[in-house]
């Protein structure tokens, strides 16, 4: 069952959280198809609408992900993900950009590091939107290990890299100078982590939507269905629809960095 939201988590509009965080530019960060569907869609289908530009960088394919034990690793690969570009225009994502990581062994070394940092300069995001750190005891499927490697490495791009100048010395010379990013918005978190719930009532269909693209990922789609409508509800708390998410303040203008 849905863990219902913690009595001090907020709930806001999405036109709220927008002008809150001074948004113009998110980059969602995933480890897999169909991860920031699950996670995010709603919340990103409303920020799109409301002119934000998204993008979507996802570290592998999802090659290992499926029911299919007949279809070989290099087809689940296209298939999945021709399912997320597909699923990414149903709520407005701008661009799917996909590195090279193995499904089931993202780990946050020093080189995916530097990647995301790359991503995080060109795209130039007030806000970077993946997966949380820790493991989520209350529903362990939110803490797949490649889910808790991928937000290790975004918090660790995030701070101290993508702000430091000496940081990746390469990135600079290619022209991607040093820049600080503002808020970080992490899903999958811990129930005693959420400290932000985004009314998201009026996209849930979009949500939907977006993960019924993934075809390849749902033995039971009407069941699927079922149980993210439930979980956006509980979220809620009082009839609509919500996501949730700890809303982390990487620099503010009381924020005094250092390396």
């Amino acid at each position: 069952m849905p863990t219902p939201p913690p009595a001090d988590s907020r709930l806001c509009q999405p036109v709220e959280l927008i002008a809150e965080l001074n948004l113009d530019t998110v980059l969602a960060v995933a480890a897999h198809p169909d991860d920031i569907d699950f996670g995010s869609a709603a919340t990103i289908a409303a920020l799109t609408e409301a002119g934000v530009d998204v993008a979507l960088c996802l570290l592998t394919t999802g090659d290992a992900g499926g029911f299919d034990t007949d279809r070989n690793a290099e087809e689940t690969s296209r298939i999945r993900r021709a399912e997320q570009e597909a699923a990414a225009s149903v709520v407005g994502i701008s661009e799917v950009i996909v590195l090279d990581e193995r499904d089931g062994c993202v780990q946050p070394t020093y080189e995916l590091v530097g990647e995301l940092v790359r991503v995080m300069r060109q795209t130039q995001p007030q806000a970077v939107l993946s997966f949380h750190p820790e493991r989520a005891w209350d529903r362990l499927q939110k803490a797949h290990p490649d889910h808790l490697a991928t937000g290790e490495a975004v918090v660790r791009a995030v701070y101290p890299y993508v702000e430091n100048p000496f940081a990746y010395p390469e990135l600079a010379a290619a022209g991607l100078p040093a820049f600080k990013v503002q808020h970080l918005l992490l899903m999958g978190s811990p129930a005693e982590r959420v400290n932000l719930r985004v009314d998201v009532t009026g996209y849930e269909d979009r949500k939907l939507s977006a993960l019924g693209r993934h075809f390849s990922q749902h033995r039971d789609a009407d069941r699927m269905r079922e149980f993210v409508t439930e979980q956006l509800r509980t979220v809620h708390g009082s009839g609509g629809y919500a996501e949730e998410f700890h809303h982390v303040v990487v620099n503010d203008p009381q924020t005094i960095s250092g390396f």
